[in-house]
């Protein structure tokens, strides 16, 4: 079996170049790599990553927390960063939380047993508060969340925004009875800023919030089958409706074909994410910037991670998009 030496003497450098390539030392020449690599592969040498783990004290692993990994929204994330990782020499291990508070904290366990170098949160079940202890066995971050008492780095968009500027583009379109759809797990902010945001667009067009307009617990397909026919049973109906997901807007728009309504004329639609399904059917949307926030988010952690960034709060806010198509 080929060893480390082996290498070395037929590249023609020494065991340190060597030891540098393998473990994806920067400051390493092309033609030094190159020659290694060549080495390698003429060997059949395969470096131990579990000894060279060992001796770091890291796992190179990261634990990446989703709520729901059937959501398209989080499931691109994650193969973003998955991505991302595996480029950086590090691996990724799913949490699927299924917005389980207790599932959360069984999660976080991981840090503290050191089995993961780190944590990215891309929702939040608890409060900070239960969180916040668990800092002092490894870096956490956030990612598409956001939370004020976090003193972590954070990607995040401002999902106030996000909710004024869909419900202001309805407002645009004439409408004035507008429905709010979203889900409603227990400490995640998104659903809630987005929420404020839409209160936002409407009382400055002097609209006042309907109350039962205020759909929640919806996060599926099938989920925004029910909520259209929530809306079909309403003697006073909204003529428009802002969901907190593609996905939950097409259930919407699939049941409304169903029951022959017209969108938009009928019922104007309007989503969140800017998932394939939105302009497979021409859903007008609000578009994330997943790759961007997903890569931001690993980099950052990766970096924590090797010591060339503090693990302390700051806050990387990126942009929304809306685009319009024929459901509004």
């Amino acid at each position: 079996m080929a060893t480390i030496q082996d290498v070395a003497k037929l590249a023609g450098l020494s065991r340190t170049t060597v030891s540098r390539v393998i473990n994806r030392h920067p400051y390493v020449t092309d033609e030094k790599k190159r020659l290694v690599m060549n080495a390698m592969e003429e060997l059949n040498y395969v470096p131990n990553s579990s000894a060279r783990r060992l001796r770091k004290q890291q796992t190179e692993t990261i634990a990446v927390y989703v709520p729901r990994i059937t959501n398209p929204f989080f499931s691109q994330m994650v193969e973003v960063m998955g991505n991302y990782a595996s480029d950086r020499g590090y691996q990724l291990i799913l949490c699927q939380t299924s917005y389980s508070r207790n599932q959360e904290i069984n999660y976080l366990e991981l840090l503290k047993t050191k089995q993961v170098d780190g944590l990215i949160l891309t929702s939040i079940e608890n409060e900070w508060s239960s969180i916040e202890p668990y800092m002092n066995y490894g870096p956490i971050m956030l990612c598409n969340e956001y939370n004020d008492q976090a003193q972590v780095p954070t990607v995040y968009l401002d999902q106030i925004e996000g909710g004024y500027i869909g419900t202001r583009h309805l407002i645009e379109q004439g409408h004035t009875q507008i429905a709010y759809c979203s889900g409603n797990n227990h400490a995640s902010r998104v659903a809630s800023d987005r929420y404020t945001g839409y209160k936002k667009a409407l009382e400055e067009a002097g609209i006042v919030t309907n109350e039962d307009w205020f759909l929640t617990n919806a996060y599926s397909i099938d989920d925004g089958k029910r909520v259209f026919n929530e809306i079909a049973k309403m003697n006073d109906r909204p003529t428009a409706v802002f969901t907190g997901s593609d996905e939950v807007a097409a259930g919407i728009w699939k049941e409304a074909l169903n029951h022959k309504w017209d969108v938009p004329n009928d019922l104007a639609i309007i989503g969140f994410d800017d998932q394939p399904v939105a302009d497979l059917i021409g859903l007008t949307t609000i578009r994330q910037p997943i790759k961007n926030m997903a890569q931001q988010a690993m980099k950052q952690m990766i970096d924590i991670i090797q010591h060339k960034l503090p693990s302390e709060k700051k806050e990387i806010k990126l942009e929304f998009e809306l685009i319009k198509r024929r459901s509004t």
